[in-house]
């Protein structure tokens, strides 16, 4: 792929970043590409928002998360609280301690993919050898905001997904991996499309 032509669609600082990744993690093939920086972008906002947003009003939380305030009066207690929300729905699970160790919030979602809960903090910081991910977990928001979008990728076998083509039913079971639904589906899409026709 030309990456000079994501000029305007990526961030510079993004695909500054492109060679040297994409021979890192075998991104050999357009489409390969191209499925990668659609979810990315599509998660981050168009790579602007690399850290999870939790100020939820007690109408976001009771429709997000009906399962953690099944009534109005335990959301109207969490309310705009995203320190005191993460550790409630994060807490307890995904490796993280009960609410009161605070780790849901420690480890909530960063990165171009929200690499979220300390089981994925501790695997990713494994994988690229760098202990401090889980002592300081903001660096995902920052320098590591998309190796960590990248390492999710392949170890979650996507790249493999991405090579069998731009279809909707592929870029479909892609999101189904990163979204745990289908959420923004036509926007994946159409990026995923465009970015392959610059290949």
């Amino acid at each position: 792929m030309d990456i000079q032509k994501l000029k305007g669609h990526v961030p510079d600082a993004v695909i500054a970043q492109l060679p040297d990744t994409m021979t890192k993690f075998g991104i050999d093939t357009p489409i390969k590409l191209a499925h990668f920086l659609a979810q990315a972008g599509h998660e981050s906002a168009g790579f602007k928002a690399v850290q999870e947003n939790l100020n939820y009003g007690a109408k976001g939380l009771r429709g997000i998360f009906a399962k953690y305030f099944p009534t109005e009066a335990k959301a109207l207690e969490y309310e705009r609280k995203p320190e005191k929300i993460a550790n409630l729905v994060y807490g307890g699970r995904m490796g993280n301690g009960p609410e009161a160790s605070g780790e849901g919030y420690k480890y909530r979602g960063r990165g171009y993919i929200q690499l979220t809960g300390k089981d994925n903090y501790t695997a990713f910081a494994k994988d690229i050898k760098r202990p401090d991910v889980l002592t300081n977990p903001d660096i995902v928001a920052t320098e590591l905001a998309f190796e960590s979008a990248l390492c999710f990728f392949n170890k979650n076998g996507l790249f493999a997904i991405a090579d069998k083509g731009v279809s909707d039913a592929v870029i479909g079971q892609i999101t189904r991996r990163v979204n745990g639904g289908t959420h923004g589906l036509d926007d994946r899409i159409k990026k995923t499309k465009q970015y392959a026709a610059w290949g």
